[in-house]
């Protein structure tokens, strides 16, 4: 079993969830490998039995070129949405998405608009969702307290 994390990151919050969650993959002792979205594989390696996806919620969902623009002037780099619709998922491979957004009702997710985009293109074979909260501050926003020992304890969970 291998385990492909890929995730999208705007101001560094995602990529601290999936540094976590993939911590906790290989605290359980499964091979893992973490990407960026621009350096993601074209093609998974064939060892890879769960890939997680995360990306942070912009306007209630997944990130959109417009919305990266909007938010970070990020346009030009690939997006997750842009990775997940290119690929080939293949039946057997179980997927978690997760994201980031700020807490609250209102809120949306990009974990659930990843799962849609999952399970549209195809049959997987078990789908996990799951969403980290962010909370304003300065600068921009930033992992509420616990959160990272929460994705750590996640990704002992899938890998488990």
């Amino acid at each position: 079993m291998g385990v492909l994390v890929v995730y999208e990151s705007l101001y560094g919050n995602t990529a601290a969830i999936a540094a976590a969650v993939a911590r906790g993959v290989r605290d359980a002792g499964v091979s893992v490998i973490v990407a960026e979205v621009a350096e993601a594989p074209d093609v998974l390696p064939d060892d890879v039995t769960l890939l997680v996806v995360g990306a942070p919620t912009h306007n209630r969902g997944l990130p959109t070129e417009a919305s990266r623009t909007s938010v970070a002037g990020v346009a030009s780099s690939p997006s997750l949405r842009s990775w997940l619709t290119g690929r080939s998922l293949p039946a057997s491979i179980r997927v978690a998405a997760f994201d980031t957004a700020i807490g609250g009702f209102w809120a949306g997710s990009a974990a659930k608009a990843i799962g849609k985009l999952v399970r549209r293109g195809g049959r997987v074979k078990e789908m996990a969702e799951r969403s980290f909260v962010v909370v304003r501050g300065d600068g921009g926003p930033r992992l509420r307290d616990g959160e990272l020992a929460a994705a750590h304890a996640w990704g002992r969970l899938l890998a488990g």
